[in-house]
Order: C-alpha cells, then sequence, then structure tokens
C-alpha cells in the first residue's frame, strides 16, 4: 500500500510516499525550484518520489495532506474578531488569497494532482487531511526507535495548537492537551527574530548562532513584561507587545518602546543590544522547553521524548534536554518543521486510519534522512559533460586519500554523492567540507564560499565510533541537531584580557583544536557519521583520520546564502564554480577548480536568491 503525504501553501511545501509503512523517499520543492522555503503546490517533489518508487499517482492508496485549512481559516476568523477593530488592513490583505486559493484548498489540490497525473480529478486516489500538530507528532514518533514515548510538539502555530503533548505507544498517538493561539513559543521566538532584524521562518537559526556573543541582560524583562511563564512550563504571551496576531509584522511600538528603539533593520551592522537579546531570548526559550519536558515526563511515566515542530530545530535547548533533562534519550524529527509534515500525514493514515502495526528499528526508521534523488554515473557524466566540466573518475579508495591530502592542506571540498537529505541540515550528501584544525576555514567558508554573516557557526561531521574523543556527548547525534560541548581537553583557555571581550570580538579566539567548528561558547553541533545510513562520507572521514589522525570534518550545507541545497549535478557545479571552493566531487567524480574552463565573473547571479 503507498501514501503520499504533502505539506504546502504557507512554507516548505513538501511529499513525502511511504509504502507498506516504510519511508520511501521525501523531498522539499525548494531543491527543485531553487526558491528557498519554496510554498507552492510541491510538483516536483511529488514526481521525485514517484520516481524514486517507480510508481504513478494511480499507484496510491491515499494521499493526505498535514493540516486542516477550514479549521485554520476558523481560527483565522475568530482572532480577527477577538481584536477588532484592530488588525483590519491585515484582515484585507489575507481574505483574498484565503477565499481565493486556501479556503478550497481541497478543489486546488485535486485539480493540482490531477494536472500533475495527467488524469481527471475522479480518477485520483482519496485526498485525506490531518492535523497539523497530528503530522508533527506523528513524523516525531512513528520512525522513532521506541516502542512508548512522550511526544512533544512545539511551534509557531498549526490549526490552533502551538504546543502539543501527546503520548506514542505501538501504532498509537494519543493527544494529552495542547496551548493554543495566540500564545506560542515559535512566535515569540520569531518575534525576536524579527526585532533582531532576520528573517522570519527562516533567521532564527542565526538568532540561536548569535546568541553566545551576548550576555542574558534582558531575560528578567522578558520574564516580567511578555511571557508569564509557570513552573510547569505552560505559558501565556502578553499580546499587547506583539503585533502577529492581526498586523503585518511580528511586533509593535511597545515592543520597540520596551527594548529600546526600533526592530534592527535587516544587513545593518549588529550591535551588541541584539546579541544581548539573542541571549536572552535564547536562555528564555531553553527554559521553558526544559520546564516542559519536566512536566511531560512526570505526567507520562515515560523513559523517552519525541520531538518535532519548528522549534526542535533548536538544538542548543535540545542538548540542554538531553543533559539535564529527565529523560534516558530523546529522538527528534530531522524534517522537524513544515516539511517534515509531510511525512507525518502519510504515516497518521499508515497507523490511525489503516490501524497498522509499527516494525521500530533500533537506530530509528529515517535511514539517515537520506530520502531524497540520487544519480546513476552515466546520469553524471552526461550533466557534466554538458556543463563543459573537467573531471576525473577515481575509485573510491583514490578517491579518499586524495581529498584527505587536499583537505590537510586547508582545500575546501564541495561533496555530492547519495540520495539528497530530507530537512534543513547538509548531512553528508549534499555538504561542503573541510579540515576543522584550520584557523582560517570558518572565515573562509562564511565569506568567500557561502557569503553569508561572519558570526555564524559551522558544525562537526564525527565518526559516530569516535565522537566521545572530542565532545561531551555518548550517543549518537545522526541529524545534526543536539549541541554539546567540546571535550575540556581540547579547549584552548582564555586570557584575563580575552575574558574582558564582548561581543563580536570574541570571533577570531581560538577555543580549540578543533576551531573551525568550535563556537565562541566551546559548543559545537554535532553530526555522528555511520557506517550503515552512510558508508561513503563514513570511508571519506575514516580515510582523513588515517591521514591526520582526526576524526572529523567541516560540514556545511552545500549552497550560497538565499540558495536552497543543492540537489542536482548542475546545482553542485554551478556553486561550486561561483565560489571559491577549490574541489567539487560529484559520486567518484573529481574535479580541481584550476582545471575548469573560465567561468563568467559576474556576481550578478546572486540576485537570483532572496538573503535569508
Amino acid at each position: 500500500m503507498n501514501i503520499l503525504g504533502l505539506s504546502a501553501y504557507y512554507h516548505d511545501s513538501a511529499a513525502a510516499l511511504i509504502s507498506d509503512g516504510m519511508i520511501v523517499a521525501a523531498a522539499q520543492e525548494e531543491r527543485f525550484t531553487r526558491k528557498k522555503h519554496d510554498a507552492r503546490f510541491p510538483g516536483n517533489a511529488i514526481a521525485s518520489c514517484l520516481e524514486q518508487a517507480g510508481i504513478g499517482i494511480g499507484d496510491l492508496e491515499q494521499i493526505v495532506f498535514y493540516d486542516k485549512p477550514l479549521v485554520k481559516f476558523e481560527r483565522l476568523l475568530e482572532t480577527y474578531l477577538s481584536y477588532a477593530p484592530k488588525g483590519f488592513r491585515s484582515f484585507v490583505a489575507a481574505m483574498p488569497v484565503w477565499m481565493k486559493e486556501k479556503l478550497y484548498l481541497k478543489t486546488t489540490l485535486k485539480k493540482e494532482l490531477a494536472q500533475l497525473a495527467g488524469c481527471t480529478v475522479k480518477e485520483l486516489p482519496p485526498l485525506l487531511f490531518a492535523e497539523h500538530h497530528q503530522s508533527h507528532a506523528a513524523s516525531a514518533f512513528y520512525p522513532s526507535p521506541y516502542e512508548k514515548a512522550a511526544v512533544l510538539c512545539l511551534d509557531g502555530v498549526g490549526e490552533w495548537a502551538t504546543t502539543s503533548v501527546w503520548l506514542g505507544e505501538g501504532n498509537r498517538l494519543t493527544p494529552q492537551w495542547e496551548i493554543d493561539f495566540p500564545h506560542s513559543l515559535g512566535l515569540l521566538y520569531s518575534a525576536f527574530t524579527y526585532y533582531t532584524g532576520f528573517k522570519v521562518n527562516s533567521g532564527e537559526y542565526k538568532l540561536m548562532g548569535l546568541a553566545p556573543y551576548g550576555e542574558p541582560n534582558y531575560v528578567d524583562l522578558i520574564l516580567d513584561k511578555l511571557l508569564d511563564l509557570k513552573a510547569d512550563g505552560t505559558f501565556r504571551l502578553n499580546m499587547e507587545y506583539f503585533n502577529y496576531a492581526t498586523g503585518l509584522t511580528m511586533t509593535n511600538a511597545r515592543f520597540a518602546a520596551l527594548f529600546g528603539a526600533p526592530a534592527r533593520k535587516p544587513e545593518t551592522p549588529l550591535s551588541q543590544k541584539e546579541m544581548d537579546i539573542a541571549r536572552s531570548i535564547q536562555e528564555v526559550t531553553e527554559e521553558v522547553v526544559l520546564r516542559l519536558s519536566r512536566t511531560v515526563h512526570r505526567e507520562l511515566q515515560t523513559d523517552y521524548l519525541c520531538l518535532a515542530g519548528g522549534v526542535a530545530l533548536n538544538c542548543v535547548a535540545n542538548g540542554r534536554i538531553l543533559r539535564e533533562g529527565p529523560f534516558r534519550d530523546i529522538w527528534i524529527q530531522p524534517a522537524a518543521g513544515d516539511a517534515g509534515g509531510a511525512l507525518g500525514a502519510a504515516l497518521v493514515a499508515w497507523h490511525g486510519y489503516h490501524d497498522k502495526p509499527r516494525r521500530i528499528n533500533a537506530a530509528d526508521s529515517m535511514t539517515g534522512s537520506y530520502l531524497g534523488p540520487r544519480f546513476s554515473p552515466g546520469e553524471i557524466r552526461t550533466r557534466l559533460d554538458r556543463q563543459g566540466a573537467v573531471y576525473t573518475e577515481l575509485g573510491d579508495a583514490e578517491l579518499f586519500a586524495k581529498l584527505a591530502e587536499v583537505l590537510e592542506q586547508e582545500a575546501v571540498v564541495g561533496w555530492f554523492q547519495g540520495r539528497m537529505e530530507f530537512g534543513p541540515r547538509s548531512l553528508g550528501g549534499r555538504s561542503i567540507i573541510g579540515d576543522p584544525r584550520s584557523e582560517k576555514m570558518q572565515s573562509v567558508m562564511n565569506l568567500k564560499i557561502k557569503y553569508r554573516e561572519s558570526f555564524r557557526p559551522f558544525a562537526p561531521a564525527v565518526l559516530a565510533e569516535d565522537v566521545a574523543r572530542y565532545f561531551e556527548l555518548d550517543r549518537p547525534s545522526p541529524y545534526m541537531l543536539i549541541v554539546a560541548p567540546v571535550r575540556d581537553e581540547l579547549r584552548v583557555p582564555m586570557t584575563a584580557e580575552q575574558q574582558r571581550l564582548f561581543g563580536i570580538e570574541k570571533l577570531h579566539l581560538r577555543r580549540s583544536s578543533l576551531p573551525a567548528i568550535t563556537h565562541v561558547d566551546y559548543s559545537a553541533r554535532i553530526q555522528t557519521v555511520h557506517r550503515e545510513t552512510n558508508p561513503r562520507f563514513h570511508a571519506l572521514l575514516s580515510s582523513f583520520r588515517d591521514h591526520t589522525g582526526c576524526s572529523v570534518l567541516v560540514n556545511t550545507s552545500f549552497n550560497v546564502r538565499g540558495e536552497p541545497i543543492v540537489c542536482t549535478p548542475e546545482d553542485a557545479y554551478r556553486c561550486f564554480m561561483r565560489t571559491e571552493m577549490d574541489y567539487l566531487v560529484v559520486e567518484n567524480f573529481l574535479m580541481a577548480k584550476t582545471d575548469q574552463p573560465a567561468w563568467e565573473k559576474d556576481d550578478s547571479w546572486k540576485q537570483e536568491f532572496e538573503l535569508d
């Protein structure tokens, strides 16, 4: 039985396909359209999933959408009515879109699907609708390695829920309780994302990365004025300071007055104030999540916790739950945001609608989240030839030995192999890699490869069996969703003079023997690499270890700022040639920048991608 799950029309459209309960394929639409966070109908993602399975739309038992638009519309109307006459401009702006598209989403979906399939609407499989947080909960629990677990979903808002708690047991997900809109931890964090000049639904991870440069000077102000936080982690927001319920912005003039200035304009210099605000809201968020996790553990009496929703991408908070929370272990859906809702919706149908049992995998059922398309050697050769690429084809042993050498020489390498990752992280399928021991690697990658802000940290990919050699972590972190400290013996202590530095002044201090992946607070966002799920990336890391004694590589996403992660060999070659990467590897094809034909030195291409 084949079931297709969809998320679309809000942000991060995606499709996911399961067959007899097994996850077969999943992909985000942005990877195909090259428009980051693309919210349009995921026609390309659907086609890719079906192609990978060798089936058509007619072979599907059901198609399941990840939320219920009519309930969401009800929430929209009730919110505007409760705040009236405030929000009239926003209401006038929102209603035409809803009346034209989203209110009749079932009809829209069927038309799009029929056009994609080349059939009539009546010939389509049945179309079902799951609830938004039900989809998140399903994406977190059903692929997890646990027979029984608490499930905590935290995001901006679904239909009504912003926080929900579930009990997963066997093939059952039972809702426990929820916090409803407008009281939302996700929207609170997004409000501060907006206020500090970053893009909502995109820049939240920048706020998290900026936090260690600041001091928590605004924590008391947030808790006194903005957030009524209870001992059990439940909360209410003081909506007098926010504009997102009915307005066109996240915060209002009262919020700006509280913090002493208007919101920072995007792309202007960052001040110590923004860093302190980032640190403060990050600490508040971590406290909320920790309190909620303790409450959920006490109420449900389970040893394990599963997480999904956009807030579950806050890997600093996840690390604290793991270290300080009451659970024996936690598991986070790698596509924790709306894209993962597509997978959750399909799993809701399989386990909930059809009452099918779970097959629990000792690791998890996501197969490393390598669920997107891959390319055969013949396809790659044809595609590279069309680009005029100059390449050498090498066997694995020779290739990995060569890469270990050039990486040690501080070369930056584009690494493209296997199936594309599902979710926001590059995990060794579509990655840019470098030597973490290099003192210049962070600035080179940020400024010459990624064209992004200098303060943003890079993540380490480490052999799973060696993780405890480098980090204070004793378990897998395959999806780069847990932050842990670098081990004490690897750290470089700060001098008294260095300890007096503030903010971005701390950026260029060497913090450890792995400076390129050690954040300013001695932390790292860790990816453990496993032979079972990514044998070639594991083999490359092993070769680098054999050559240098180091089991770690810098791993960042294969893209430039504002661009989705690359999908095809053409995307990879284009990104390689536009940036100052030294080498590109596409499966067994190795390309050196110095061997390539002249490339038009024209920066106008940067206008293709809207800054994130």
